[in-house]
């Protein structure tokens, strides 16, 4: 978790108590309400929501209708985009008028796609936690529940931005679920924890945040005007990202993949017992001879694309590179997963090989802040430095910003 010992100034916007407080107390582990946390209208409001259903061409899956805890068929609400655009699923906004008109919640997700505040949020608030994030709004008219109870195998932040939402919250039926435990197949627990006493009951209203760890059940219903919160989805690893991680690399020890003696049925108990033995054996042998970097290798490509880095404007860019001059710039795109170890630079999804010459160069690029191409170190004259700069510019490492 890079910032909890620095500013961290996104998280500080979502919690009301000092990032180091909620990382050792509250991070997937207790519930935190936060009144009057920050104002959220920066990030998206009424207006924006109206922008986004009406002028945006937005399309499914960015866009989901519940209705009493059921969604509603898309077909209900998108159809041809017009003529030229060849498009069967857009959504049409008159259709989302009268179905928001008779209760129904809607539902902008991916917005740390799609909505330029949030990307930019998005962004800042991984660098601080270190863990992929995701952003959805929620949009209730008045009176109105979205969602039947139920549980998240992810934690989120609740940012309520307008309106005002009941929220309660109850123990988890499952500690620390992962996807594959989603609430559905737990219904009745839900339920029955849902009808206990719980242990947030509140009402947010604009500026207040909740963090929910993975597995506390909630629901929540607009009060007497409509409600709009994002809800911050944050796709943290586990230990068992780690043990499957461990099960594909299994596959090539050889060890672990011997058969069983002949005849051996798996579900008699007296006769898998020798095989699992030996099988527990050779697995820890194994284990103590597996490097954690067969096991980051695994983990990287899927760990690294998870969370997206500052956007990269392609016309600005190209532009930039037919312009370069040692006055020019540059600095890392914010949020870009990478690690440097001479003479390579890992990327998520491939890796860069420089001169040894080049080393101090990078390494500066990368520790920021923003650097003059002609004060890039370790380089002897600008023509070198301006070599590396190109190529640091067309791997989409770098952004350049303007000469000084």
């Amino acid at each position: 978790m890079v910032a909890i010992g620095g500013v961290a100034a996104t998280l500080r916007r979502c919690v009301g108590v000092e990032p180091a407080v909620f990382a050792e107390r509250y991070w997937d582990r207790e519930p935190l309400l936060s009144k009057r946390a920050s104002d959220f209208t920066d990030l998206l409001s009424l207006a924006g929501v109206d922008e986004l259903l009406s002028r945006r061409g937005l399309r499914t899956p960015f866009l989901r209708v519940a209705k009493q805890g059921t969604i509603v068929d898309p077909a209900r609400y998108t159809g041809g985009g017009g003529v030229g655009a060849e498009i069967g699923d857009q959504v049409l906004d008159e259709r989302l008028f009268h179905l928001y008109s008779e209760g129904a919640t809607l539902v902008l997700q991916g917005l740390h796609r799609l909505w330029p505040a949030l990307i930019d949020f998005a962004v800042a608030l991984r660098g601080d936690l270190g863990t992929p994030v995701q952003v959805n709004a929620y949009l209730t008219p008045p009176e109105s529940q979205g969602f039947a109870p139920h549980y998240d195998t992810h934690a989120v932040f609740v940012l309520q931005v307008a309106g005002r939402k009941h929220w309660r919250v109850h123990r988890p039926v499952v500690t620390d679920p992962i996807e594959r435990q989603v609430w559905g197949g737990r219904a009745d627990e839900v339920a029955a924890s849902a009808a206990a006493e719980p242990v947030i009951d509140t009402v947010l209203e604009p500026g207040d945040a909740l963090y929910l760890p993975r597995g506390w059940v909630h629901a929540a219903d607009a009060r007497a005007e409509q409600s709009l919160h994002l809800t911050v989805g944050l796709r943290a690893p586990t230990r068992f990202t780690l043990v499957e991680s461990l099960l594909g690399l299994a596959a090539d020890e050889p060890s672990l993949r011997a058969g069983l003696p002949m005849g051996t049925d798996p579900g008699d108990r007296d006769a898998i017992g020798p095989a699992l033995a030996d099988t527990v054996k050779a697995l820890h042998a194994w284990l103590d001879r597996l490097s954690p970097d067969a096991v980051a290798a695994r983990l990287r490509p899927d760990a690294w694309l998870a969370g997206r880095p500052a956007p990269l404007a392609p016309v600005a860019q190209r532009a930039a590179l037919d312009a370069l001059t040692p006055d020019t710039v540059i600095a890392v795109r914010r949020g870009l997963a990478c690690q440097f170890e001479r003479p390579a630079l890992r990327l998520a999804d491939r890796e860069i090989t420089f001169p040894p010459v080049c080393a101090a160069a990078v390494e500066r690029v990368l520790a920021g802040p923003p650097v003059r191409i002609g004060d890039l170190p370790g380089l002897d004259d600008d023509h070198d430095r301006l070599v590396l700069a190109r190529r640091l510019l067309v791997e989409a490492v770098v952004v350049a910003s303007a000469s000084r």
